[in-house]
């Protein structure tokens, strides 16, 4: 189907509820989301409750979709990013801040001491790393990896086009990795 078509299909299930239209959204998309959830790295075992969910959302919230805004697609994707990170921070997630060292020296007891030291040296490397970037290349990294926030929210958040937060968002990836590369392993 291309995107006209879906889009179709969803403007039916928005409308009149219509489960044949909705049957090929779900046909169509729960693999997609399915595979670009493992990828984006949920467990495994909790992806196909996500993939429900979110179609139990779409079913709900059909009315609020408006292909003025976006396509289908990119409506499911962010309802199924926005179950995935709203249910790992559910289950009881620390959202570090940047600056946070305390946490990532207590040691993990089902660890062995080899790869305790190797992610201490790690996170070490990773913070002076990031203490060597600009702070707006900090604030960029922060908002877009820490929190998960979308480059199109990000955009929104300071004031910034959307190509903008984009293009410094790789030249800070960049520096990164140069940095990192710096650090003997």
């Amino acid at each position: 189907m291309d995107q006209d078509q879906l889009d179709a299909c969803m403007l039916a299930v928005a409308r009149q509820q219509d489960r044949a239209a909705f049957e090929r959204l779900f046909s169509h998309f729960a693999p997609r989301l399915k595979s670009w959830l493992i990828r984006t790295g949920s467990a495994p075992d909790s992806v196909d409750d996500l993939v429900q969910d979110t179609f139990v959302l779409v079913w709900r919230k059909a009315a609020q979709f408006d292909p003025d805004r976006a396509r289908v697609a990119a409506w499911l994707f962010t309802i199924a990013r926005n179950l995935r990170i709203d249910r790992h921070r559910g289950a009881g997630a620390a959202w570090l801040a940047l600056e946070s060292t305390h946490v990532e020296d207590v040691a993990d007891p089902a660890e062995g001491s080899d790869t305790r030291l190797a992610q201490m040296r790690m996170s070490r490397d990773v913070r002076s790393a990031l203490a060597q970037l600009s702070s707006e290349q900090r604030t960029l990294v922060q908002l877009s990896f820490y929190e998960d926030k979308s480059h199109s929210a990000i955009a929104a958040e300071l004031t910034l086009p959307l190509g903008t937060v984009k293009t410094r968002l790789r030249a800070a990836a960049a520096r990164l990795r140069q940095l990192l590369e710096e650090y003997p392993l």
